[in-house]
């Protein structure tokens, strides 16, 4: 991938961690600009209240043969993010990616609580930051995206559409923000696809965040020890697996094949011949239907 993307500007919309991450640095790789946004700096914390800063990413995506640039910005607040494109339009005068990852719920929502017994507080404040935070992004970055024809916009999510259309998803709230996502790609499709670009929602599949690997007790460099606990787990993939569908797709000269669809990181990797880090190509959503979803034995051979 390396230098397919010299000369195109990305913004990655949370990119403090987890699949932002991964996304941006993989764009970097690519020889793209990119301008990380999130929360969590090196002097001011979110109240995820993580390590990890939007300095950093940038410099990953640097690091990986881009330009990262780091721009603290909460995707709340309308001005905040209207002052980011401003910026990026002023500093290039074009945007041809727009990734919005924005999340920030991971503490958020209940496993299994009904809506009746859920936070309304905390269900609420997922909705917004999950959903509101991708409208207010796209309103203020698409008509900079839609200058120069060909441009890219990845919502990001949990789950295809098919696989979350069949499939309670953990709580009403967070079954409805991830279900929100997908539409969106489906509506801006039918919105920037008749004015040159195109819009895709885009799940990974079982990632190994910096979250989940805290979680697990486990880090990346032997992330296979949490396997006697959660057999499953061996069908994980890294951040950097959807970042590679992402550049994959922000280069194809032929990505509005693609236009208002659902697509997943194991998807594009048989599409585009990409791998992950280890060289594998984790196809999740097909193993959780075909394999943990019917309670077969954890049995990853086939699937990576």
């Amino acid at each position: 991938m390396s230098a397919q993307l010299d000369g195109k500007v990305a913004l990655v919309a949370g990119a403090t961690r987890g699949a932002g991450r991964g996304i941006a640095v993989e764009l970097g790789a690519a020889g793209a600009t990119v301008y990380v946004t999130g929360r969590t700096t090196r002097t001011r914390r979110s109240e995820y209240d993580r390590p990890e800063t939007i300095e950093r990413t940038a410099e990953l995506v640097t690091e990986a043969g881009g330009l990262g640039i780091a721009v603290p910005t909460d995707h709340l607040d309308p001005a905040q993010v209207a002052a980011l494109v401003d910026r990026i339009a002023a500093e290039h005068g074009r945007l041809d990616v727009l990734v919005n990852d924005i999340w920030g719920g991971e503490h958020l929502f209940a496993w299994d609580k009904p809506v009746w017994e859920h936070d309304l507080d905390k269900g609420l404040r997922l909705l917004r930051l999950a959903v509101e935070t991708h409208a207010i992004t796209s309103h203020h970055a698409l008509p900079l995206l839609l200058r120069h024809e060909g441009g890219l916009v990845v919502e990001v999510t949990d789950g295809t559409a098919e696989y979350n259309r069949n499939t309670y998803r953990v709580s009403f709230f967070y079954d409805l923000a991830k279900a929100s996502v997908l539409r969106m790609a489906f509506a801006l499709g039918h919105e920037v696809g008749p004015r040159g670009a195109t819009a895709v929602a885009l799940t990974p599949g079982w990632l190994r965040s910096e979250i989940m690997l805290d979680h697990f007790g486990v880090q990346e460099e032997n992330w296979r020890d949490a396997l006697e606990r959660v057999p499953h787990f061996g069908i994980s993939e890294t951040p950097f697996y959807v970042g590679r569908a992402v550049a994959a797709l922000a280069a194809d000269p032929r990505v509005s094949r693609w236009n208002g669809r659902s697509l997943s990181s194991g998807g594009l990797a048989q599409e585009y011949g990409f791998t992950d880090v280890d060289g594998s190509r984790p196809d999740a959503w097909r193993y959780l239907t075909e394999v943990q979803d019917p309670g077969r034995p954890a049995d990853t051979a086939g699937y990576r």
